[in-house]
């Protein structure tokens, strides 16, 4: 088993009173699916944020490559390698794909906002942009406006914009929301795919899904970890059968 490339260690989050991560331990390795389930107000939305350096842990650790990162902005871990997808779709609808991809690899850049020629001259730039669209299957529709693409397309569209920053680990918050069928199972073979070549944190309430791509599953209940382990090793828990897979429906 590879060393994980991102690591936490009693990470917990406090809001006032309220514990919305409590002591949680989870590892992300490269070329794996880790999938991160539970019911509404679990706290899978929070963990992300503070992997992603959105939130600052009240206690505990996050390492990513050895390094500690907790508390670090948005913007440096970002630049480290770690990207992630939100809920709702956060694509620039008046630009183009092509556009929205550029934008997101030219952020990356620790000089992003002090360009002093066109940005479209930075040749990286332009093939990191091109890359990731060919990458998620949108290569076709570079030069189409994001507002014209389709609910699942936008989806792709997010994931590209997260691969322009050549990253190392990649957190999908909820990718399939929305989703037809078709589409579910294009972003399905999408996410296996990119496995190959990141570690994934995949939070996701189409257990279908989850139990097709995921080779470990963490489940998480009142902001604590209940159990983590193998997909077949999740699936027969009859405490998580209890508490989610067998009880509240599946929820972000």
């Amino acid at each position: 088993m590879t060393e994980p490339v991102l690591r936490t260690e009693a990470l917990s989050k406090r809001f006032g009173g309220l514990s919305a991560v409590s002591d949680v331990a989870i590892d992300l390795r490269h070329g794996e699916v880790h999938a991160l389930i539970g019911p509404n107000g679990a706290g899978k939305s929070t963990l992300i944020n503070l992997l992603s350096g959105a939130a600052t842990p009240t206690s505990g650790s996050v390492r990513f490559e050895g390094r500690e990162i907790a508390g670090l902005a948005f913007d440096r871990v970002a630049r480290l390698g770690i990207a992630r997808s939100y809920q709702r779709t956060t694509v620039f609808r008046d630009f183009t794909a092509f556009e929205n991809c550029r934008l997101a690899a030219q952020a990356r850049l620790p000089s992003s906002m002090r360009f002093i020629r066109p940005a479209l001259s930075y040749r990286a730039l332009v093939e990191a942009a091109q890359r990731a669209l060919a990458l998620v299957g949108l290569q076709g529709s570079a030069d189409r406006a994001a507002s014209s693409l389709s609910h699942g397309e936008q989806r792709q569209l997010e994931i590209a914009m997260t691969l322009a920053t050549e990253p190392k680990v990649l957190l999908l918050d909820e990718p399939l929301a929305g989703m037809g069928a078709e589409e579910s199972r294009r972003m399905v073979t999408l996410i296996a795919t990119l496995a190959e070549r990141h570690a994934i944190l995949l939070v996701e309430h189409d257990m279908d899904a989850v139990f097709s791509i995921a080779r470990r599953l963490t489940v998480m209940v009142n902001g604590r970890v209940l159990e983590s382990g193998a997909p077949e090793a999740i699936r027969e828990s009859p405490a998580v059968q209890e508490a989610y897979l067998g009880g509240a429906e599946a929820a972000p």
